[in-house]
């Protein structure tokens, strides 16, 4: 027979555990609220119901961690999703099976990041997985909020201490001070921002929280090389002794290609007869194929590339690893950078260079656009202020054409010679 009574702290401490079975004394006040003793003399809460025709029970907590008045007000709650046809049970399981955002990371990298670029799959991956996962990676995927998002981008705008360049010993490293990274917490944003809406078209919730993100204002490098410095860099690469890294950099300064996709270029890309480069989808940023017409001195170089690489290896810049590209000119960049003595000019300022030479040779933003393979016109319009030199000319040469005569006039205090004859 169930025992039954007005359960309180001094009952349920005075209840006995039985030698052979566990059993439970339920409250007469909430139907189905009970306190269940073990035979090893521990005791918890718990509440007995029945849902669409079976039994259920759910645990509550145990005691003394639970009060008999705090788990019986529990016991209400529950009692009250109960009559308004809700299973509290079947409710607790679902929100245990429910996807957290660690899972929401491995079907993101599994499905989503294998379509991207190579540089930019492994840089998600990275900024998933070391700025974002040590934050949600235990939350529920419908956990997260605006708010969350919001903070997790104010902490990693505000950058983190790094190891230092200046190695004083091997053991250790010196720690540089937080550095504010705001372009980090942009790109991350904007990571967030199509995972939550992948996450809604998975039907793992309803809304996306990154949607709205407060995107961190970016102020773009801009590094023109000029003339002079253009002649340095030129110097310095004719006499160095890598002529192979020294190819790359010269071709990226003369088609304003990005780093890797000139790495990457293989002979049967260049149509000498016809000056024209075909780069494919798989180097391009945009992931298409890029034509682009060529110089006769690129022309000259693939030519002489022709000439120094052993026949049959495609590429234009093989490696040191066999049937493989060149896969870094870090250092030798650094060391052009001395010699030429410009510091604070990166291969990427070469690119810009090449575009600001079109703009004073009068060309268009849409072949700037088309020549660097942009797929928006918005990236273009970066160079746009670089065109205000020869329209302000132009403005100049109206305002010169407006502008008054100047009229001869006598001063009225000069002597005026007097011819006595006609006087």
């Amino acid at each position: 027979m169930l025992k039954r009574l007005r359960l309180n702290d001094k009952s349920v401490r005075e209840c006995e555990p039985e030698v052979a079975r566990d059993y439970q004394v339920f409250d007469t006040e909430v139907r189905g609220f009970s306190i269940r003793i073990l035979r090893s003399g521990s005791r918890s809460f718990s509440l007995d119901y029945r849902f669409a025709g079976r039994q259920r029970r759910m645990a509550i907590g145990r005691w003394p961690e639970w009060t008999v008045t705090a788990a019986r007000e529990r016991a209400k709650d529950l009692r009250r999703e109960i009559d308004e046809g809700r299973d509290p049970l079947g409710e607790r399981g679902q929100l245990r099976e429910a996807p957290r955002f660690s899972d929401m990371i491995d079907r993101y990298l599994a499905e989503h990041v294998p379509h991207l670029a190579k540089t930019n799959a492994s840089d998600q991956r990275s900024m998933l997985t070391k700025l974002v996962a040590p934050h949600w990676g235990s939350k529920l995927v419908t956990e997260i909020t605006p708010h969350d998002v919001a903070k997790l981008l104010n902490i990693i705008a505000k950058g983190r201490a790094r190891p230092s360049k200046e190695k004083p010993n091997n053991r250790g490293r010196k720690l540089q001070g937080a550095k504010p990274t705001p372009i980090r917490a942009n790109r991350v944003g904007e990571v967030l921002r199509k995972m939550f809406t992948l996450a809604v078209g998975w039907g793992w919730r309803t809304d996306n929280p990154a949607s709205a993100f407060k995107k961190r204002i970016e102020n773009e490098r801009e590094r023109f090389l000029s003339q002079e410095e253009i002649g340095k860099l030129a110097g310095a690469l004719d006499v160095a002794a890598d002529q192979r890294a020294a190819g790359i950099i010269r071709l990226c300064m003369l088609t304003g290609s990005r780093v890797g996709e000139v790495r990457q270029a293989r002979f049967e890309q260049f149509n000498l007869e016809l000056g024209s480069w075909s780069k494919p989808a798989a180097t391009t940023k945009q992931r298409k194929i890029h034509r682009i017409p060529i110089s006769a001195d690129v022309a000259a170089i693939v030519r002489q590339r022709q000439l120094s690489v052993p026949k049959g290896i495609p590429w234009l810049f093989p490696g040191d690893t066999p049937g493989q590209p060149v896969k870094e000119i870090r250092r030798f960049w650094i060391n052009i950078q001395k010699q030429a003595k410009l510091p604070d000019v990166r291969i990427h300022d070469l690119r810009h260079t090449f575009a600001s030479l079109l703009v004073s040779g009068g060309a268009s933003l849409e072949m700037i656009g088309k020549l660097l393979g942009h797929s928006q016109m918005q990236t273009t319009q970066r160079y746009a202020h670089l065109m205000d030199s020869p329209l302000r000319a132009g403005v100049d040469a109206v305002a010169s054409a407006f502008r008054p005569r100047p009229v001869l006039v006598h001063d009225a205090d000069a002597v005026v010679p007097v011819d006595r004859k006609t006087a």
